[in-house]
């Protein structure tokens, strides 16, 4: 055999080696599963529960009126609407108080740094509003608000993050609304600024999810 003859021999046989090392890998790649976001209930997609959730606004006034009442109003500093959810515990009430107390979120003007103060260091209030809506789920168009704290067990539990805050600030300075009522809440929102929190990225079991439409 001519060493040409022997040489096309090897070159068609890595030709042949190749194509079938070729379709091994088409095979394998269509034979894996197909990833999913499809849960256990009834095919539709789980929505992890998160906790306690914060909406922060940076404002220049606030106030909340009730029955044509103003009950609370202050001058800049943050507005906080919290939605508490069924499954909250103290740790919730810490982490919630922590952070909006030491979020950055004014600016210095002594530095010219833009995102350097807190609410202490520049001195200014904090007005609380409950807000269970927070935690509505819509079921089609529909709000269902099965994963908020009940009444019952809310009013003491929100009063007691008032609490918290107003003591690891100053008394005079966190103010709220009235738990319950049907509020008015005027604010001018400076920047305007809104950071949400929660206390936690994930459910505190991992068997907690609601559905999601």
């Amino acid at each position: 055999m001519s060493s040409i003859n022997f040489g096309i021999m090897q070159f068609q046989h890595q030709i042949t080696i190749h194509r079938e090392s070729k379709q091994h890998q088409i095979f394998a790649r269509h034979s894996r599963p197909k990833r999913t976001n499809r849960g256990s209930f009834g095919g539709r997609r789980k929505q992890i529960i998160k906790s306690m959730r914060a909406v922060v606004q940076r404002v220049a006034s606030a106030s909340v009126e009730v029955e044509g009442r103003t009950v609370s109003a202050i001058g800049p500093g943050l507005l906080v609407l919290v939605g508490l959810h069924e499954t909250d515990v103290e740790a919730d009430a810490e982490y919630i108080c922590r952070k909006v107390l030491n979020m950055r979120l004014f600016p210095n003007e002594k530095t010219g740094k833009t995102w350097d103060q807190n609410v202490m260091q520049k001195n200014y209030e904090v007005l609380l509003v409950s807000q269970f809506t927070l935690y509505g789920v819509l079921k089609g168009n529909k709000p269902d608000f099965h994963v908020a704290m009940p009444p019952e067990a809310a009013k003491p539990f929100y009063a007691s993050l008032v609490e918290k805050i107003q003591k690891a600030y100053r008394e005079d300075a966190v103010k709220d609304g009235v738990f319950g009522a049907k509020m008015k809440v005027n604010l001018v929102n400076d920047g305007p600024v809104t950071m949400q929190l929660d206390s936690a990225q994930t459910s505190k079991n991992a068997n907690d999810v609601v559905e999601g439409s």
